[in-house]
């Protein structure tokens, strides 16, 4: 399994090989970098669900989300305050469908606690104008990185969500972008959006242990004997993905990506 900031460090790597940037993207770096950083908190105990598998990103408690994220925007901020109103941005268009950018975002629970997703919303979109006229960035920038950010996290999302050991070959669309799986940890992007024809990016993921205790989810069964699930690095599963994405362009090979797993 991956992470949520294991994805971010991905999605740092994405923006890091970008080469579509704006005149502050060393800032972006460090938002597409640290933009969950609130999940670190939740990470440390998940959730599980009846089954005794870990909750999903997408359907977390969304009290605990809005809080951990509040937190996450903050530590951020006290690093680079533009860095921070990007992740205060991405944490607002969680709710808002990367305003308008990927209409199938929805956290499955929010409709539960409608209200306060309307204000955590409300209370980020309102420090907008406030916060970038303190850092000197003007409206336009500001979109344009938010973005940028936003296709670092769907990147990284595309490989941490998806079956790359045994991957469906068949090409797939991530709004403006198609991906072609080539093999196992390998694929073409088009069109390309890195520096030379190869790109290569880690991706840490990690093996995970069923404890006793529990933290189980809203709905599932209470019991003492619920699993807890906690990181395993020692398990030999346990491995650091490296992988290589590329892409074809007329008249030009296209650069393949590849994976080592390291026990």
């Amino acid at each position: 399994m991956v992470l949520q900031t294991d994805h971010a460090d991905l999605s740092g790597a994405v923006a890091e090989a970008w080469t579509d940037r704006g005149p502050r993207h060393d800032s972006v770096v460090v938002a597409a970098r640290r933009h969950d950083d609130g999940w670190a908190v939740w990470e440390r105990s998940p959730l599980v669900s009846a089954e005794g598998a870990p909750v999903g990103f997408l359907d977390v408690h969304v009290p605990a989300h809005l809080a951990f994220y509040r937190a996450g925007i903050a530590a951020v901020t006290d690093e680079d305050p533009y860095a921070g109103l990007l992740v205060s941005m991405h944490g607002a268009g969680i709710y808002r469908q990367r305003y308008g950018a990927d209409p199938g975002l929805s956290l499955s629970r929010a409709a539960e606690v409608q209200p306060l997703v309307d204000r955590f919303v409300a209370e980020q979109e309102a420090a907008y104008p406030k916060r970038s006229a303190a850092i000197g960035v003007d409206e336009e920038l500001r979109w344009a990185d938010y973005h940028r950010l936003q296709w670092f996290d769907r990147f990284s999302l595309a490989f941490c969500l998806r079956d790359w050991d045994h991957p469906d070959e068949t090409p797939f669309e991530l709004g403006a972008f198609t991906f072609t799986p080539l093999g196992p940890w390998r694929a073409r992007v088009d069109p390309y959006p890195f520096a030379g024809t190869s790109a290569t990016l880690r991706c840490s993921a990690g093996s995970f242990r069923r404890d006793r205790g529990c933290r189980p989810s809203s709905g599932a069964t209470s019991s003492t004997s619920r699993p807890r699930w906690s990181r395993s690095s020692s398990l030999p599963d346990a491995r650091a993905y490296s992988s290589r994405i590329a892409t074809a362009r007329t008249g030009e090979p296209y650069a393949v990506s590849s994976l080592s797993g390291n026990p």
